[in-house]
């Protein structure tokens, strides 16, 4: 049987939240599993350069990161989990697909043309305070991928390009060098939840809105009591659709409960009781996960070894592939 070779990223440059679960990581465990898939995840460190420059924040966010797959049940055994920074082949790889990317290809990249609009909106020269790594992120992303040649990398919509970009640079390299990259397709799931924040936008760190996975149960309950809701009293039926309650429910509860909290809002509910209904069921599912989380993080050296793990794993292949790379396009001993 031929396996599907699937590549995750995860930024680190952030505390994971209730979103990042339902629309990620709980998503992504759960496909890791399967018997035909073979599943590579990365901590995305150096990607996380581009848009913090906090040393802190990196070093604290890897650690969390890494913790809360682990104590969601990802299966190091099973998958290949590493830190980008671990793989020195990475980066060089990212150079040899630099030399083979157009720039005209990056100048369309959807990040790098925002924020030419962003600075032409207010006044400023269109690079202003654009980094290189802003520019190149794509060429970065195009290495992760192409390193370890996955044929599908799920990403939400808005990374498709990112992913359309790594097959026109991986097929130009193939042209000048030999057929040596697997050209990779995105693999959008539109059937993953996109959860609303406390405010009703979606959740996003961007907006300050969102509810972390493993707060302690009095700080997730303090979280879940500040969703807003309407005016409407207790006896007056509610409409589930509109409602942020209604849909972090409908992402953690069963079909059948889904139903019956339907049925609730039609008669009525008061917002106190069907929040009370929703902390009761949030923490009833990340309870087990949030104790593994804290211990986790009680011991940073575990999480480390098992970091190290994924590398030698990840290596092996990364660095004969690299060599083979090297050598296809003239870097090799004279003799």
């Amino acid at each position: 049987m031929t396996k599907q070779r699937v590549l995750t990223g995860i930024t680190t440059s952030g505390t994971p939240h209730l979103g990042n679960y339902v629309g990620a990581i709980r998503p992504a465990i759960e496909s890791s599993r399967a018997n035909d898939v073979e599943s590579f995840f990365f901590l995305a460190d150096y990607h996380a350069l581009i848009k913090a420059q906090d040393p802190e924040l990196i070093h604290r966010s890897t650690m969390e990161i890494a913790a809360t797959w682990l104590a969601l049940g990802l299966d190091t055994d099973k998958v290949t989990f590493y830190r980008q920074s671990d793989i020195p082949e990475i980066t060089e790889l990212t150079w040899f697909l630099t030399c083979m990317t157009a720039k005209g290809l990056m100048n369309r990249a959807h990040a790098y043309k925002a924020a030419v609009q962003a600075n032409e909106d207010a006044g400023e020269d269109a690079d202003f305070a654009i980094t290189m790594g802003l520019f190149s992120y794509p060429v970065l992303m195009a290495a992760d991928i192409l390193m370890f040649n996955a044929h599908q990398i799920p990403v939400g919509r808005d990374q498709i390009q990112h992913v359309e970009m790594a097959r026109d640079v991986a097929q130009r390299f193939n042209h000048h060098f030999g057929e040596h990259f697997v050209l990779p397709k995105a693999l959008v799931d539109d059937k993953v939840a996109v959860l609303q924040g406390l405010d009703g936008r979606k959740m996003s760190k961007s907006y300050g809105n969102t509810i972390p996975l493993f707060l302690n149960e009095k700080a997730l309950k303090k979280h879940i009591n500040k969703i807003n809701t309407n005016l409407l009293e207790p006896g007056e039926p509610k409409d589930p659709d509109t409602s942020a309650v209604f849909q972090i429910w409908q992402a953690f509860a069963t079909e059948q409960q889904t139903l019956e909290m339907r049925e609730q809002f039609a008669n009525g509910i008061g917002w106190g009781e069907a929040k009370r209904q929703l902390f009761e069921l949030v923490n009833g599912e990340l309870s087990e996960a949030r104790a593994r989380y804290e211990a986790l993080m009680q011991t940073p050296s575990e999480i480390e070894q098992i970091l190290q793990e994924g590398a030698v794993k990840a290596r092996r292949e990364s660095s004969a592939f690299l060599a083979t790379l090297r050598h296809a396009v003239g870097i090799r001993p004279l003799a």
